[in-house]
């Protein structure tokens, strides 16, 4: 059996658009683009959304926007030591500094406990990630956050449909930055999208996507239909070449608009699938627990299904490496757990920072896997994962 990590799903929907967008020549962002961020502010519950090329670009851009509300150049943000590399490559495309903290091994999420020591005169702005779609402590975090006057920013690149104490993740912060890659829940092939429910905050982030210019309307009648804008001569110049703040190109086009649409229509189903998927592997796997970890739901949150993530525990006679090799050969595509991106990235060896100043990370990022739950699969496959670690722990347990 082959079980690859991700999947992607094309609507009949999504087919019919791509030929009327080809047809009608408009490829740029345009009227699908504003389409499709409406109907993703609906699911998520927000005002605002503003989709942009890549989740990468979606925390970029969201960080960016603070200068606005004045942030400075080098301004630190926080973010959890353990992320995919884009979390903290993003704080150094917007300008900032990255701080990092260490996270609890238990949730896979930054540790609340550890935020307090980490904020300096330049922290701007806290960015926890819901790791493997699991919401972090957001209580916690957003009390921080008021204590010291400082922005939340969710990266909610892997929760899709993730709640936490009844509330939808992505409304629990200043912004939301969502990744619509290929693997995710909710996918256009690439791109990114954040929601938000400050107005001021959108038109900044519609701004910053597009190179930073005054054009920023909610729906900009010259991109999507070509017509006549009483506010094209504003400044006394082209508004659309009249740049306010230092911008990005970062704009989402219409055929990708329309992978996302079309996912958008059968939603609840992807997200079913995958929970099903997720609930049931969680509960068979619980019988590896002296060999292997995994998170857990609480009962105040729901995990957004993104995938399975599972560690070897400390004093294990096998490998990280070894079980994934395993694995890999009996068909089940796995991805490391991501990395210590202080210690273990080399990329961010200019930072200073030295093994061991974040173990519970560090510790993830050598030991941990994780694999695909998605729409595709079912309770054959999901057996089949479960057969094949338990076939690996009876040689090598």
């Amino acid at each position: 059996m082959k079980i690859p990590f991700g999947t992607l799903t094309v609507t009949q929907k999504s087919k019919d658009l791509i030929k009327e967008i080809l047809d009608s020549n408009r490829l740029s962002s345009g009227r699908y683009v504003r389409l499709l961020e409406r109907k993703f502010a609906e699911i998520t519950g927000t005002k605002e959304a503003v989709a942009v090329s890549s989740g990468t670009d979606a925390d970029a851009l969201a960080l960016a926007a603070l200068y606005d509300f004045g942030a400075k150049r080098k301004d630190e943000i926080i973010i959890p030591a353990l992320s995919f590399v884009a979390t903290g490559n993003a704080v150094l495309h917007a300008g900032f500094t990255p701080r990092f903290v260490d996270i609890d091994k238990n949730t896979l999420n930054i540790d609340p406990a550890k935020i307090e020591a980490a904020i300096t005169e330049k922290t701007r702005a806290i960015m926890p990630v819901h790791l493997m779609g699991k919401p972090a402590e957001m209580d916690a975090i957003n009390a921080i956050a008021k204590k010291y006057n400082l922005f939340v920013i969710e990266d909610a690149a892997e929760a899709h449909g993730a709640v936490y104490k009844e509330r939808k993740v992505g409304t629990l912060g200043t912004m939301a930055a969502y990744s619509l890659y290929v693997a995710h829940i909710i996918t256009t092939v690439e791109g990114g999208i954040i929601t938000t429910n400050n107005e001021d905050l959108a038109e900044v982030l519609r701004s910053l996507r597009s190179h930073g210019r005054a054009c920023k309307c909610k729906s900009c009648v010259l991109n999507t239909t070509s017509g006549y804008c009483e506010k094209r001569f504003k400044y006394d110049k082209d508004i659309r070449f009249f740049f306010e703040r230092i911008g990005y190109s970062s704009k989402m086009n219409e055929l990708e608009a329309a992978i996302g649409l079309g996912n958008l229509e059968i939603y609840d189903e992807i997200l079913q699938r995958r929970r099903n998927n997720l609930m049931y592997i969680m509960s068979r796997f619980k019988k590896f627990s002296s060999y292997l970890t995994t998170f857990e739901e609480l009962p105040y949150e729901k995990i957004g299904p993104h995938a399975f993530p599972f560690i070897v525990r400390e004093g294990a006679k096998f490998t990280r490496n070894e079980l994934a090799d395993f694995l890999e050969k009996n068909g089940i595509d796995t991805r490391d757990l991501f990395s210590s991106i202080p210690t273990q990235c080399p990329g961010y060896e200019f930072l200073g920072y030295k093994p061991g100043d974040f173990p519970n990370a560090e510790y993830i990022g050598n030991n941990g896997l994780h694999i695909g739950i998605h729409q595709d699969m079912g309770k054959e496959e999901c057996d089949y994962f479960i057969d094949k670690v338990e076939e690996f722990l009876m040689r090598h347990a």
